[in-house]
């Protein structure tokens, strides 16, 4: 049996991370063990920033529609209860573009939904 060496393993297995790591500052983007760290902690990051920006959207959107039915003399949790019970489906990015870029389709979902 022949020896196996396993060098060339290592230096793609390390090579890979290390370009992952390309502009990290110190030695986190050139030493292998940080490095490695490095990847594991921006992967988590990752995860949790995808999360937020779900929660941070809906959260514009709903302020966006608030503040689109302020002329209007209605509140956000009042319409969207409107909505609800006149089976009225259009979520809430939809109504936010709505306000901004339609007002006057908006103006006429918020007769409906008042009337």
């Amino acid at each position: 049996m022949t020896r196996i060496k396993r060098g060339t393993l290592t230096h793609r297995r390390h090579k890979n991370i290390l370009s992952l790591v390309k502009g990290y500052r110190r030695k986190n983007g050139n030493v292998y063990k940080l490095a490695k760290n490095a990847v594991m902690k921006a992967g988590e990051n990752a995860y949790i920033g995808r999360r937020l920006k779900k929660r941070t959207f809906r959260r514009l959107w709903n302020v966006r529609i608030n503040n689109a039915l302020r002329p209007f003399d209605m509140k956000y949790s009042v319409f969207i209860h409107n909505m609800t019970q006149k089976n009225i489906k259009l979520n809430r990015k939809v109504l936010s573009n709505m306000a901004i870029s339609h007002p006057e389709v908006f103006a006429e979902v918020v007769k409906t939904v008042k009337g």
